[in-house]
């Protein structure tokens, strides 16, 4: 799991997740708040790599995933 914060300052932990489909999404959970739980697609084959991407990314690579992404279906 990794924390970063969006622009307007708020808190998010996002981890790498897997759909029923068996598509590897990322999982912006915020940490304070109402706002949706988020998630997109990545480009992982795998949850290691998926993981091991979302270490890597720097914050601002991150804020852009979470704009990008879109509310997780429950």
């Amino acid at each position: 799991m990794r924390t970063f914060r969006d622009e307007a300052g708020r808190g998010w932990d996002v981890v790498a997740g897997r759909e029923s489909w068996g598509a590897i999404v990322a999982i912006f959970v915020p940490r304070t708040g109402s706002a949706d739980v988020r998630q997109i697609v990545l480009d992982a084959s795998n949850h290691v790599e998926a993981t091991t991407e979302l270490a890597q990314l720097d914050e601002p690579r991150l804020r852009d995933l979470l704009r990008e992404s879109r509310p997780k279906n429950p």
